[in-house]
C-alpha cells in the first residue's frame, strides 16, 4: 500500500485486492480464477487485474503464486508485506484503515478533529473523508456513542464505557475469522508479551479451580489491551455505581495484579469488575470445588427446562440430563448479561460449527429465538455457536457408545495369546471398537465373519474390506492401522445408509436446473410453492423457513444455502433444489445450489445423517461448481450427485 497522494481509482483497486487477497487466505488449495470471480461479483479479467495490482503493491514480496490449477497465497510472502505496511504506518491506504485511524483519533482526542486538516494529512478528499465519517457514524451508534459536529470539527459524544465498547467492535471487525491476533493487539497498543501475559492469567485462573475456555480468552485479552491503553491516559470507568461482586474477587484479585505487574497501570474498582464481568461471563466456570458453583438464578433454570421440552418436541433429541442442563443454564445467565451489555463474544469456530455440523448449528438457532423472544435480546451468529458447542459436547458424549465398529479378532490359540491381544486392543481402542467374537483357529476366512472389522494375527489372501493384519504383540503402527481401518468402517456404514436414502427424497417436480428467484426470498418461494404442489408442505412451513433464514443464514457452506423451518412439522420429508449456474448471494457466501427441505416429525434418526451428509457433499467448492454447470436436467443432476456422494 503505497504512501503519499492516491488517486481514486488506486484507492478503488486496494480496496478490490485486498477483498481478494482476503478470499485466499481463507484457504490452503487452489483458488481459480472463476472461484475469485464469483465471490467477488465481477468477471475473471477483472480478477487477473486485482492479482497484477497486489503484486505490484507487494513487490518485491511475492505474495501470490500463480499457476495453471489457479491462485494461492504465499503466507510467509504476505505476512511480511503486512507486517511492513504497519512498520511504514500506511494509514490512508484504504476506507479500512482511515476509519480505524479516525476511530482511534476520535477516543484519544475529547475536543475532536478537523475534518479540512485530516484529509489534508491523509492525502484523500473532503468528500471521501465524509464518506469514512459515515461509516464510523454507524459504528459508534452500535457502540452506544454519537458523533457531534461544528463546522469542520467533529468529537464523539459518549461514555467512557461506549468509548471503550468503539474500539472493542472496530478492533473484532478487523480480526481475520474472528481470531483476534496478539501481535496486532500489541502493536495497536504499544504493549509487550500480551502472550506471556495471557499464559500467566489463565494460569492463576487455573490455579484458583476455574475451568478455562480459551475460545474467549482472546477477545477479553483485547478488552484488557483496551483498558490498559485507556488507563495510561488516566481515562477509567467511572466508580460511582460500582456494585463488586463476591463472586468476582479472585478474578479482580488476579487481574489486579498482573495488569500492575506487566503493565504499569493501576485499575480502579470499575475497570477491574468490568473485566473480571467479562472474563466470568465469556471465559471461565466454576471448577469442581462447591463452594465456586455459582448460584444459578431461577429464570435461567426456568428457561432451560421450557428449552429442553421444545427441543424434544420439535427435533425429537433429548438433553434431559441434570449436568448438562446445569451447565447450560449457567451459560444462558452469561450468554443474557453480554447480550445486555453488548459485549460481543466472537468465536473463530462459527464458520466451521456451522458447515460441519449443520443440525446441532440448527438446533441452536432454534434455542437461540426463544432466548430472543423471552429475554428481548439480540443472539448472534457467534452466540448460537457457542450453544452449539454446548448441544454437541453433550451428544458426542452420548453417541460414543453408538459409534463404535464391531470387530472380531483371529489370533491362533498359543497359550494365553489371545487374551493378550483382547486386552491391548481394548485398553488402546476400546472407545472405538466393540469386539464381538476372538477366533482363535487359524483357519478362519475373514469373508465368514460378520463384524466390520477383523483384526487378524494371520496373513490372508482373502479380499475383504476392513482386514488389518497385525502383529501378535501390537506395534504402535498395528494400532495407527486399526485406529484408521475403523475410520473408514465409520464413514462406509454411514455411507451406506445415506446414499440410497438420501436420493429418495429428490424429485423431478421439484428440481430446477435455474433458480426460481434471484434474492434468498424469492427463491424460498418459488422452491417452497414447488413443495407445497406437491404435498410435502404447507404455506406455514414456507414462512417458517423465512423466518428462520432471517435468524441465520442458512449458507452452510460457502457454496450451498438449505433453507428449512425450525421445526419438523412438514407432511413427509422432500428436497426442492435449485442449481444457479451463476452463483447467488446468499447471507455473506455466495452459492450455487439452494436446497429446500421439509423436515417431517416421521423418521427422526434418519434426519441428522441425511442433512449433515447432504451438507458436507457439498463443502468442495470445484466439485459443486461442476454440479450446477453440468447437471442440465434432473437425470443428469442425479447421476453426478451419486457420483459427488461415493467420491465423498
Amino acid at each position: 500500500m503505497p504512501c503519499g497522494a492516491i488517486t481514486y481509482s488506486e484507492r478503488t483497486m486496494a480496496d478490490k485486492y485486498e477483498r481478494m487477497l482476503e478470499l485466499l487466505a481463507q484457504t490452503d488449495d487452489w483458488v481459480t480464477a472463476s472461484e475469485l470471480a464469483d465471490d467477488l461479483g465481477v468477471t475473471t479479467r477483472s480478477v487477473r487485474s486485482y492479482v497484477a495490482a497486489a503484486k505490484t503493491a507487494a513487490q518485491p514480496l511475492p505474495i501470490v503464486i500463480a499457476s495453471t490449477s489457479g491462485y494461492r497465497l504465499n503466507r510467509e510472502a504476505y505476512g511480511e508485506f503486512l507486517d511492513r505496511a504497519r512498520t511504514r504506518g500506511d494509514i490512508a491506504g484504504t476506507p479500512q484503515e482511515r476509519v480505524h485511524h479516525l476511530v482511534r483519533r476520535l477516543t484519544e482526542l475529547d475536543d475532536g478533529i478537523d475534518v479540512f486538516a485530516l484529509a489534508d494529512t491523509l492525502f484523500v478528499s473532503e468528500s471521501t473523508l465524509e464518506a469514512d465519517l459515515r461509516k464510523v457514524k454507524t459504528i459508534a451508534d452500535t457502540a452506544g456513542a454519537s458523533l457531534e459536529r461544528a463546522g469542520s470539527r467533529v468529537r464523539l459524544i459518549g461514555t467512557e464505557g461506549s468509548r471503550r465498547r468503539l474500539l472493542s467492535s472496530l478492533l473484532q471487525a478487523e480480526s481475520s475469522r474472528g481470531v483476534i491476533d496478539l501481535d496486532a493487539l500489541e502493536n495497536e497498543f504499544g504493549l509487550t508479551a500480551l502472550g506471556a501475559f495471557k499464559a500467566e492469567l489463565m494460569q492463576a485462573l487455573e490455579a484458583d479451580g476455574f475451568f478455562v475456555n480459551e475460545y474467549g480468552v482472546d477477545a477479553v485479552l483485547l478488552h484488557i489491551a483496551i483498558a490498559v491503553d485507556r488507563a495510561r491516559r488516566d481515562q477509567h470507568l467511572s466508580d460511582a455505581n460500582v456494585h463488586p461482586d463476591p463472586q468476582h474477587v479472585a478474578v479482580v484479585d488476579v487481574l489486579r495484579r498482573l495488569t500492575h505487574e506487566h503493565y504499569g497501570v493501576e485499575l480502579n474498582a470499575a475497570d477491574l469488575e468490568y473485566l473480571a464481568r467479562l472474563l466470568v461471563t465469556r471465559v471461565v466456570a466454576p471448577g469442581n470445588r462447591a463452594a465456586e458453583t455459582p448460584a444459578i438464578d431461577p429464570d435461567d433454570r426456568d428457561t432451560v427446562d421450557r428449552i429442553v421440552t421444545q427441543v424434544l418436541d420439535e427435533y425429537s433429541v433429548d438433553f434431559r440430563d441434570d449436568a448438562f442442563m446445569t451447565r447450560f443454564a449457567i451459560h444462558l445467565g452469561n450468554l443474557v448479561a453480554r447480550a445486555r451489555d453488548n459485549a460481543r463474544s466472537r468465536n473463530p469456530l462459527t464458520r466451521s460449527i456451522k458447515s460441519s455440523y449443520p443440525l446441532i448449528f440448527d438446533i441452536a438457532v432454534f434455542i437461540a429465538s426463544i432466548v430472543q423472544r423471552e429475554r428481548d435480546i439480540t443472539v448472534d451468529d457467534d452466540e448460537i455457536s457457542y450453544i452449539a458447542l454446548h448441544l454437541g459436547s453433550h451428544l458426542e458424549r452420548a453417541s460414543r457408545r453408538e459409534q463404535r465398529v464391531t470387530c472380531s479378532i483371529v489370533c491362533p490359540s498359543y497359550y494365553d495369546l489371545h487374551q493378550i491381544l483382547r486386552k491391548k486392543v481394548e485398553e488402546e481402542l476400546g472407545d472405538q471398537l466393540t469386539i464381538e467374537y476372538v477366533v482363535t483357529r487359524s483357519d478362519v476366512d475373514p469373508r465368514d465373519l460378520a463384524s466390520e472389522l477383523v483384526i487378524t494375527t494371520v496373513p490372508t489372501g482373502a479380499v475383504r474390506e476392513g482386514v488389518v493384519v497385525v502383529q501378535p504383540f501390537l506395534t504402535d503402527d498395528d494400532i495407527d492401522a486399526i485406529r484408521q481401518a475403523a475410520s473408514r468402517a465409520r464413514r462406509q456404514r454411514r455411507r451406506a445408509g445415506i446414499a440410497d436414502e438420501l436420493l429418495e427424497y429428490f424429485d423431478e417436480r421439484l428440481f430446477f436446473a435455474t433458480p426460481p428467484g434471484d434474492d434468498p426470498e424469492s427463491i424460498i418461494r418459488g422452491l417452497g410453492a414447488a413443495l407445497v404442489e406437491v404435498g410435502a408442505a404447507d404455506e406455514a412451513y414456507v414462512e417458517g423457513a423465512l423466518e428462520r433464514e432471517r435468524m441465520s443464514s442458512t449458507a452452510f457452506t460457502e457454496t450451498l444455502a438449505v433453507p428449512h423451518a425450525m421445526g419438523l412439522t412438514a407432511n413427509r420429508t422432500a428436497i426442492a433444489l435449485a442449481l444457479c449456474p451463476n452463483p447467488v448471494t446468499w447471507g455473506d457466501a455466495r452459492v450455487s445450489v439452494v436446497a429446500f427441505i421439509a423436515f417431517s416429525a416421521d423418521g427422526r434418526a434418519r434426519f441428522q445423517p441425511l442433512f449433515d451428509q447432504f451438507v458436507n457433499v457439498f463443502a468442495a467448492r470445484r466439485d459443486v461448481a461442476g454440479l450446477a454447470r453440468d447437471s442440465g436436467d434432473f437425470a443428469g443432476f442425479i447421476a453426478n450427485l451419486a457420483r459427488l456422494i461415493d467420491e465423498s
